[in-house]
């Protein structure tokens, strides 16, 4: 670890630099909670610029010193997840028309969407990842949100565990509405800092994913950040998630008999899922 590439940064939310350590047991990285906003953040950090370097890295997504150990051998759990939150979008009048994904990966979201949405985009920093997901969208961009035209409008943006990696969250959100179809939708998930998991895990906690987690959300702090950001009426959407069997119990330090290796599980309160619309 380059130890010049470290930041401290006052919180994310507030920008108070009044904080607490929550989770110090970490040997680089610290999770502290803001004594201002209530708002849990990692401190120190990698610089953006690092942050980037690793997301633009082909082992990100197939590698063990960050990001995924497989992001394709999770992709049966992935679609199954995906297929469940296409079928609650449809519910809460949430399908139909354009879609933009920001952080695809492999575009699995966006292939299980095609029979949800007319128009299908997506954006990753990941160049193997992009090229992986062109089969499966309309049209894919390498970067960030700063990358769609500004000119291009969605009907629904979503951001599925991405939001828990970005530096200037009340930017971010602001920039995404940027791309919205008056009266359209964002969908923002992330781990959610508030289940009875991370109470129960304690440090072993699986979404304290470092160095790439550097925000972790709740329900009240992620409603905060979207209403700041100029969304209305924002509510909680349900996404159950499903996991690879392996991956859980590796998780938990449980070996695993190999003929339960092909086995998903839905693991509930794992993820936390809010959307808003936006009215110019």
């Amino acid at each position: 670890m380059n130890y010049m590439e470290l930041e401290y940064p006052s919180c994310p939310l507030c920008h108070s630099e009044n904080r607490r350590y929550a989770y110090s047991r970490f040997e680089t990285y610290k999770v502290v909670g803001c004594c201002s906003c209530g708002f849990y953040y990692l401190y120190p950090r990698l610089t953006e610029t690092a942050m980037f370097k690793l997301y633009a890295d082909d082992s990100y997504f197939e590698g063990d010193h960050a990001g995924y150990t497989s992001y394709s051998g999770q992709e049966v759990a992935l679609r199954t997840t995906f297929q469940r939150l296409m079928i609650n979008l449809k519910k809460n009048k949430l399908t139909g028309g354009s879609l933009l994904e920001i952080g695809c990966g492999y575009g699995y979201l966006l292939d299980e969407a095609r029979k949800f949405f007319t128009v299908r985009v997506g954006t990753d920093f990941s160049e193997r990842a992009t090229k992986l997901a062109a089969s499966k969208a309309d049209f894919i961009y390498c970067g960030g949100i700063e990358q769609v035209p500004i000119q291009e409008k969605f009907d629904l943006i979503i951001a599925t565990h991405v939001i828990e990696h970005v530096y200037q969250p009340q930017a971010f959100v602001k920039e995404i509405l940027k791309h919205l179809k008056p009266g359209g939708s964002v969908v923002i998930a992330t781990p959610d800092m508030g289940s009875f998991w991370r109470y129960l895990m304690a440090h072993k906690w699986p979404s304290f994913k470092l160095p790439e987690h550097v925000l972790y959300f709740d329900k009240r702090s992620l409603s905060v950040l979207m209403k700041q950001a100029g969304l209305a009426n924002v509510k909680p959407l349900p996404y159950p998630h499903a996991f690879p069997l392996p991956l859980v119990t590796a998780k938990l330090g449980v070996k695993l008999p190999s003929r339960l290796s092909k086995f998903n599980l839905w693991m509930p309160a794992t993820t936390l899922a809010l959307y808003g619309k936006f009215y110019a």
